[in-house]
């Protein structure tokens, strides 16, 4: 019988990708998608694969104790994707994080440790190189670099990282964190920072830059991420953490400049803003374990994996509008409810 995964915020960016990697395999895996749709949640990543037999989609919180303990029920794998992504967002409403990205990976765990048997083979606690907070202009982030999280959005995903490796520690549950820097390719969220300057750009906005725009990222495809995942639940370790990064540092103002060179617009687009309030200068991850222990590799060349985001987004202005449109009717939602 298939092995049976339950993939948790597998309508977002990262999860819609690690979807179809997953079906893609020969190893024939079922998938039980749970996702609760919130502003960053798209049913239409995933249209292409809707009527596969081998996925189900369950609308729901992954704070839900009930549902989430019934879906546990003959799960082989567990990948916790789901959390509240963007660091401005923390910022300015910090509760949701900490609720979704902490409160939300307890209650996978927990259902987890109490439906265990022994056919649960991974749980994978899906994360992020910003728990390790700003790194100087040399060295790189390792698995042993001290977590020093800047913004209540990374300093709630640590925490996530601690309690799923405490539920291995305590309790033996096979947990793996991944710690992935930033990435980038289609059906990303459009406030993020790639497809927000290919959308202003194309229409011929202002492009707007944080601070001096020389903050440093390394930057990863969406899909070398996803196949990095997948040789963690093929032979990653219980217990470990693995760094996951393509050795790409570019900074902002360089992205930027490589954008509208692409998009045959001015540099005269550019607006430099004020900083985000704790904004790191520079990540930079050491990918050496996963590469030496589990053979993966980044594939995508950057320059062209950028190229071909920015046609991405030109070619599918319907799913941008969706998007927009879904955005406003969830700003209508929660100011009904707060009673705005």
């Amino acid at each position: 019988m298939a092995k049976h995964i339950l993939l948790t915020g597998g309508a977002g960016f990262i999860g819609s990708w690690l979807v179809r990697h997953l079906l893609a395999q020969p190893e024939a895996y079922r998938v039980t998608n749970l996702d609760l749709l919130t502003y960053a949640g798209n049913p239409d990543n995933l249209l292409d694969v809707a009527s596969n037999p081998r996925y189900r989609f369950v609308e729901g919180d992954i704070c839900d104790e009930a549902l989430v303990s019934e879906l546990m029920g003959d799960v082989d794998i567990v990948i916790n994707a789901a959390a509240q992504t963007h660091v401005d967002r923390s910022i300015s409403g910090p509760g949701i994080f900490i609720h979704t990205n902490v409160l939300g990976t307890q209650v996978l765990l927990e259902s987890a440790r109490q439906k265990k048997s022994a056919s649960l083979e991974k749980f994978i606690q899906i994360s992020t190189d910003e728990v390790y907070g700003s790194l100087g202009q040399t060295g790189l982030f390792t698995e042993t670099s001290a977590l020093e999280p800047s913004s209540p959005y990374s300093s709630s995903k640590a925490s996530g990282d601690l309690i799923a490796l405490s539920y291995f520690k305590t309790y033996g549950l096979p947990v793996c964190v991944t710690r992935c820097s930033n990435n980038y390719g289609p059906n990303q969220y459009p406030e993020k920072l790639i497809p927000l300057f290919i959308q202003n750009a194309s229409n011929d906005k202002a492009v707007p830059v944080y601070g001096d725009g020389l903050n440093v990222r390394d930057w990863i495809h969406v899909q070398d991420h996803s196949a990095a995942v997948f040789a963690v639940i093929k032979a990653g370790r219980p217990g470990e953490v693995y760094n996951i990064g393509a050795s790409n540092e570019q900074n902002n103002l360089w992205i930027t400049r490589k954008i509208l060179e692409i998009l045959e617009k001015p540099d005269t687009l550019i607006r430099f803003v004020e900083d985000r309030l704790g904004h790191d200068r520079r990540y930079a991850i050491d990918s050496h374990k996963i590469q030496t222990e589990l053979g993966w590799r980044p594939a995508v060349d950057f320059e062209s994996g950028l190229r071909q985001t920015v046609q991405w987004y030109l070619d599918n202005p319907a799913w941008i509008e969706a998007v927009h449109r879904r955005a406003t009717a969830e700003q209508a939602k929660e100011a009904h409810s707060h009673g705005v």
